[in-house]
């Protein structure tokens, strides 16, 4: 589990909830998601969709269940930003103990030409001063 000065709190809703009483597998990118868009609003000073980006890639491990009436946050940061790839890392913490861990790769995207875009310099420079790194 990694340290972040970046956390949002996530409800937990009732149909977030399987038939095995806890949060559906594919909820957690939901929760991921809420986390990333707050963090990209906050930190870098930018609708989540303008400019656009898209999810490259994702992994998660899902250490325990999460159920109803958990008190859940989400913890992100940014690791690494390449030429047009933005790495993020995150916590899903539950009653205070880890739920999951995972990692995206958010990739500026310009829809009418279907490509990939370099990150935007001030995307970088929020991040880096927000992260307290260079990148």
């Amino acid at each position: 589990m990694s340290d972040h000065n970046f956390t949002v709190p996530v409800t937990v809703r009732y149909r977030d909830i399987d038939s095995v009483s806890h949060v559906n597998n594919a909820v957690y990118v939901t929760y991921l998601e809420h986390a990333r868009t707050e963090y990209i609003s906050d930190v870098m000073a930018v609708e989540p969709v303008d400019p656009g980006f898209v999810i490259a890639n994702i992994n998660i491990d899902y250490l325990r269940p999460i159920t109803y009436g958990d008190d859940v946050h989400v913890g992100i940061s940014v690791t690494e930003i390449g030429e047009s790839s933005i790495l993020m890392e995150y916590d899903v913490i539950a009653n205070g103990e880890p739920a999951a861990s995972a990692t995206t790769v958010m990739v500026p995207f310009d829809e009418t030409e279907q490509t990939a875009l370099p990150v935007p310099d001030s995307w970088r420079s929020d991040i880096s001063t927000h992260e307290g790194i260079s990148f």
